[in-house]
């Protein structure tokens, strides 16, 4: 009698497992095409409001009432669409051609836009690249870092372009930004002022690291900067959210204090917000998974779980804390325990920030999707922007800049870090790398 038994369980299992295997591989394929759908339509928001003439995006459209434009766009909008153009060659929305011809018309625009020591301001007229002056003369650190690393995507994936894009780069000189002293960069410069900002980009694990990042590799800087930034502040500034855990660590002949906060059971390096868009945009371009394993990829795991976390504890049926439009502008959303001071506590959600989490809870984010549309979040351009749980308002807006992280992360998730490779397969973002691996942000278990 066992002879028959043990063969027909076997039999039994086989089945099981090919049956679960089938199903799992299934469902990845329905989100994939999920994602694919959510791209497309995120990319059409970029085709429509994109004007031909200048290949400039502009910044944001609202149609609660009607449809309003914002005809103004900046430095990361222009960056951040011309690496959309690319994704979306990749994900088979559009012809290399095409893309090619898109990607031309907005370097011909950059090629006649006014700049300051190469780096751009931080709005212009999208009809015709002019400068907004009635909105000031500011020089932002942290959009220029986007738009030159984008330019460096472009030339390594038009090769043919790489002679305009190196020049635009290479004229792009962020000495003028950096402080020696400090080892840090100003936030900006204000031409009509004649000044550089008081304040410094003193935190690594913020967005600004993109241009950090890039600005080493271009040499415009030091290498010694990257050390120079805080982790966290050092236990004795008790200003800050809680006190961290840590050790003083040297690294290249620099000393700095490697700390680290706790959120119930999560050991993370804080941002200063608790935003999405702090801690994984960077992560658009710069590959900290796989080559920050002990640091910034491994805290970039750790930052969307405490994410999650957050909005379960908030009891909030989805999660995704982030900068976001909101139905009079635009403002700062995070969740308060990852952060080193904290935006303050709301309860709006914007989808670009669980999207921009692909890579480390696709399940995770593949939940909150379905939870999104459901609370009639979906538009014909994709996700809106926000909405405020507490009052269930959906805010009916898109924004270039949302739209387009949207696309590079799916496409990202999707094939294999595409957009990252090319970024890395360039000088200027593999001469750093060693910077990514060397570190230890100490929070393992």
């Amino acid at each position: 009698m066992k002879k028959v038994i043990i063969p027909l369980l076997v039999a039994v299992i086989g089945i099981g497992v090919i049956f679960y295997f089938n199903r799992t591989a299934s469902n990845d394929r329905t989100f994939e095409k999920r994602l694919q759908t959510i791209a497309e339509d995120s990319y059409n928001f970029l085709k429509e409001y994109t004007d031909t003439g200048t290949g400039l995006t502009m910044d944001r459209v609202d149609l609660e009432d009607g449809e309003r434009l914002y005809e103004q766009t900046s430095p990361t909008n222009i960056g951040l669409y011309l690496a959309s153009t690319i994704s979306a060659v990749e994900m088979g929305m559009i012809e290399e051609g095409e893309a090619k011809e898109k990607v031309e018309t907005t370097l011909e625009t950059l090629k006649n836009m006014e700049t300051w020591h190469g780096l751009y301001y931080n709005w212009y007229y999208v009809a015709d690249g002019s400068l907004m002056k009635d909105w000031g003369e500011f020089i932002s650190t942290v959009d220029n870092g986007w738009l030159t690393s984008a330019l460096v995507i472009v030339g390594q994936y038009f090769p043919d372009l790489s002679e305009t894009t190196d020049q635009l780069v290479t004229q792009m000189d962020y000495s003028h930004l950096y402080d020696e002293q400090v080892g840090q960069f100003h936030g900006g410069y204000d031409a009509e002022q004649d000044q550089l900002t008081d304040h410094h980009y003193g935190l690594l694990y913020s967005e600004t690291r993109i241009t950090s990042y890039t600005a080493i590799g271009k040499e415009d800087v030091p290498e010694n900067h990257w050390w120079r930034l805080f982790r966290t502040f050092p236990p004795k500034d008790d200003w800050q959210q809680q006190k961290p855990n840590g050790a003083l660590v040297t690294y290249d002949d620099i000393e700095l204090y490697q700390g680290h906060y706790t959120y119930d059971d999560i050991k993370f390096v804080p941002s200063w917000g608790g935003s999405m868009f702090e801690a994984l945009m960077p992560t658009l371009f710069i590959n900290e998974k796989e080559l920050g394993e002990q640091a910034l990829g491994l805290n970039n795991e750790r930052y969307v779980a405490g994410q999650i976390k957050y909005a379960e504890e908030k009891d909030f049926p989805v999660w995704g804390f982030s900068p976001a439009a909101t139905k009079d502008g635009y403002n700062e959303f995070g969740a308060s325990p990852l952060a080193i001071e904290g935006y303050e506590d709301h309860t709006t959600v914007t989808p670009h920030a669980s999207i921009l989490g692909l890579d480390y809870a696709p399940d995770d984010v593949e939940k909150n999707i379905d939870a999104l549309i459901e609370l009639d979040m979906y538009g014909e351009n994709g996700f809106y922007d926000a909405i405020n749980l507490e009052t269930d308002e959906v805010v009916k807006s898109y924004l270039s800049l949302d739209q387009a992280m949207i696309m590079i992360a799916i496409t990202n998730y999707l094939h294999d870090g595409i957009i990252r490779d090319y970024f890395h397969d360039d000088p200027i973002g593999k001469e750093p790398e060693h910077l990514l691996k060397e570190e230890d942000f100490m929070i393992k278990d």
